[in-house]
C-alpha cells in the first residue's frame, strides 16, 4: 500500500528543511513492553526499569561492552586493585557533564562527591537523603555489598577508593551493573533542601547518552540525545521514544507498519513471519536466561522438601516449552544456563512423574483438593493470579505468593549473579523469591565469591548447584532463544547477553 505524505507528517518527521535548519532529525521508536516503576536505578531489578534508566539516562564507573560480558571503563577511566584484593581505587574521567533540564542546571562536572553520595546512600540507612526518601536497594543488598563495602572514600576530587571487608572476585562486574548508576550529589542536595527528595525517582539527572524529556505512564517515554555526552560518537539519535504496549502482537504489528523500529519480546508464533518480511531483520542469540518456578519455602506446604520434590516432578516442562516457547526454548535442568561458566553438566533432571508426585504429597500430609497458586495435575487445585508487573514484583518481594513463575537474565557474566543473587541467604528479601536460606549452600557460594582463583570458584559453585538441586527451592523450566526484530534501517543495534536494550551507538538510517 502506498503511503500518503502530508505536510503535517513531514514536519513531524523533521524532514522539511527551512532557513537555518540543515539537519534532519534522527528518530528511533522502541516498542517497549511496560512502564518503568521509577527512574532511580538503584531501587529496581528488572529489565523494563533498566532499559528506561541505566541504559539511557545514566552511566556507571565501569560498563559492559555492547553485546558482550566484557567490562570496559566508563565514568572511571581506569582503576587499581590492591595486592590483597580489598581496595579498589577508581580514577574518574574528566569533563563529564550531568544533564541540564528544566528542573536542574548543574554548576560543576562529575567528581568524587557524586560517587560517594551514590554508594553512601545505599550503604547507610541513616544517610540524610535516604531518611528524607526512604527506599531499599535490593540488588545492592542481594549481593551482600552493603555488608562487604567497609568504606567509600574520596581520595581527591577525581579519585574514589572502595575498601572491602572480604575479597569479592566479581566486584568490578558488579559495579558495571545497572543498579550502580552514578547520581548527582549536587542535584540530590538541591532536592533535599527543597523537601523534594522523592523527585530523584521521577525527575532523573544522569550523565548518560539520553536526557528525559517526557514520560506518560503506560503510553510513552521521550528522550533527547545528550549533546554534551562524554563520548559524543555514541549519540546518533536525536529523539528516542519508548512506545509502551504490553501486547506482543500489537508491538509486532507496529514494527511491521514502521511505527517503531525495534521491538521487544516477539511471540514465538510470530518469528517466522517476521523473518520473511523484507523490511525487517531478526537477529538471534542463545539466551543467557532462565524461566523457573520459585516455591516460597516460608509458607506451608512448601516448607516440606517432599512437597517441593512432588511439584518439581509434576511440572511437564516439555509441554510448556512446546506450548509457550514454540521451538524457541531449551529445557532447563539447573539454576543457571549452560552458557554460564562453572555450570555443572553432571546434574540431571527429575523425570516427569505425576503418579510419584501424588504419593509424595500424600506422604507429606497434603490433602487432595488443597489450593495453591500454581498449576499442576496432581490432586491439588491451582489458582492462577496475575498482576501488573510492578505490583507483581512488589508482592513477590513481600512474600505474598505460594509459588510464582519468574524469569531471570544474567547481569554480569559471573556465577554469583545466579547462585548468590537468586538463591542466597542475603537475597531472601530481594530476588530470592523462594525465601530459601540453606547454611551449607550459602557457605559454598560465599567461599566461591571470596577467591579470585577460577578453578577453586568453579568447584565450589558445582558443589552448591548439587545442594540447590537436592533441596528444590525452584523448578527450572527453560532457557529461551533471544530474537530481536528490527527494521532494516537500524544500524549497530547489538543483542545484549543481559537482556538489556541499549541505544547508544545505534542509528536509524533512511
Amino acid at each position: 500500500m502506498r503511503q500518503k505524505t502530508t505536510l503535517k507528517s513531514m514536519l513531524a518527521a523533521g524532514l522539511i528543511l527551512g532557513s537555518g535548519f540543515t539537519h534532519a532529525a534522527s528518530n528511533l521508536v522502541f516498542c517497549s513492553e511496560g512502564s518503568p516503576a521509577g527512574f532511580d536505578p538503584g531501587q529496581y531489578t528488572t529489565g523494563t526499569d533498566f532499559d528506561a534508566t541505566s541504559e539511557t539516562l545514566f552511566n556507571r564507573l565501569a560498563q559492559f561492552q555492547r553485546g558482550s560480558t566484557q567490562v570496559e571503563p566508563a565514568l572511571a577511566s581506569s582503576w587499581d586493585i590492591s595486592e590483597d584484593g580489598k581496595r579498589y581505587v577508581f580514577h574518574l574521567r574528566p569533563g563529564v557533564k550531568f544533564h541540564t533540564t528544566a528542573y536542574f542546571k548543574p554548576t560543576r562536572e562529575l567528581n568524587a562527591d557524586d560517587v560517594v553520595f551514590t554508594f553512601q546512600r545505599m550503604l547507610d540507612k541513616e544517610h540524610p537523603f535516604r531518611k528524607a526518601y526512604p527506599t531499599e536497594f535490593p540488588y545492592f543488598t542481594d549481593m551482600g555489598l552493603d555488608k562487604n563495602i567497609a568504606k567509600v572514600e574520596k581520595v581527591d576530587d577525581m579519585t574514589v577508593a572502595f575498601n572491602l571487608n572480604e575479597v569479592d572476585a566479581a566486584f568490578i562486574q558488579n559495579l558495571a551493573m545497572n543498579f550502580a548508576a552514578i547520581q548527582s550529589a549536587e542535584y540530590a542536595d538541591q532536592l533535599l533542601k527543597a523537601g523534594k527528595a522523592a523527585d530523584i525517582n521521577q525527575k532523573p539527572i544522569g550523565t548518560g547518552p539520553f536526557v528525559l524529556k517526557r514520560y506518560q505512564k503506560d503510553a510513552q517515554i521521550r528522550f533527547t540525545g545528550n549533546k554534551d555526552y562524554w563520548k559524543p560518537e555514541d549519540v546518533k539519535i536525536d529523539n528516542l521514544i519508548f512506545a509502551i504496549n504490553t501486547d506482543a502482537s500489537v508491538r509486532t504489528q507496529k514494527l511491521k507498519a514502521g511505527e517503531c523500529q525495534v521491538t521487544l519480546n516477539p511471540r514465538p508464533a510470530d518469528i517466522e513471519a517476521l523473518k520473511k518480511d523484507p523490511n525487517l531483520k531478526v537477529p538471534s542469540e542463545p539466551g543467557f536466561n532462565l524461566g523457573y518456578i520459585a516455591y516460597n519455602v516460608t509458607r506451608a506446604p512448601f516448607d516440606k522438601l517432599e512437597v517441593r520434590q512432588a511439584l518439581d516432578m509434576a511440572v511437564n516442562k516439555q509441554a510448556i516449552i512446546d506450548a509457550v516457547y514454540q521451538g524457541a526454548g531449551q529445557l532447563a535442568v539447573n539454576g543457571m544456563p549452560p552458557t554460564q561458566w562453572s555450570y555443572d553438566e553432571t546434574i540431571k533432571d527429575r523425570d516427569f512423574n505425576p503418579e510419584k508426585a501424588k504419593e509424595l504429597l500424600k506422604a507429606a500430609g497434603v490433602k487432595e483438593g488443597t489450593e495453591i497458586t500454581l498449576w499442576a495435575k496432581v490432586g491439588i487445585k491451582a489458582r492462577i493470579v496475575s498482576y501488573e508487573w510492578g505490583e507483581y514484583i512488589k508482592r513477590a518481594h513481600n512474600g505474598e505468593h505460594d509459588a510464582m513463575l519468574i524469569g531471570w537474565t544474567g547481569d554480569n557474566g559471573d556465577p554469583d549473579n545466579w547462585l548468590g543473587t537468586l538463591y542466597g541467604c542475603d537475597s531472601v528479601d530481594g530476588n530470592n523469591f523462594s525465601k530459601w536460606c540453606d547454611a551449607r549452600y550459602d557457605k559454598l557460594v560465599k567461599a566461591a565469591k571470596a577467591t579470585a582463583d577460577v578453578e577453586k570458584r568453579t568447584e565450589l559453585y558445582k558443589q552448591a548447584q548439587h545442594v540447590l538441586q537436592q533441596q528444590v527451592p525452584i523448578t527450572p523450566i527453560a532457557h529461551s532463544t533471544v530474537y530481536q526484530p528490527m527494521r532494516a534501517s537500524v544500524k549497530d543495534f547489538l543483542i545484549s547477553p543481559f537482556g538489556r536494550n541499549s541505544f547508544y551507538g545505534v542509528s536509524n538510517g533512511r
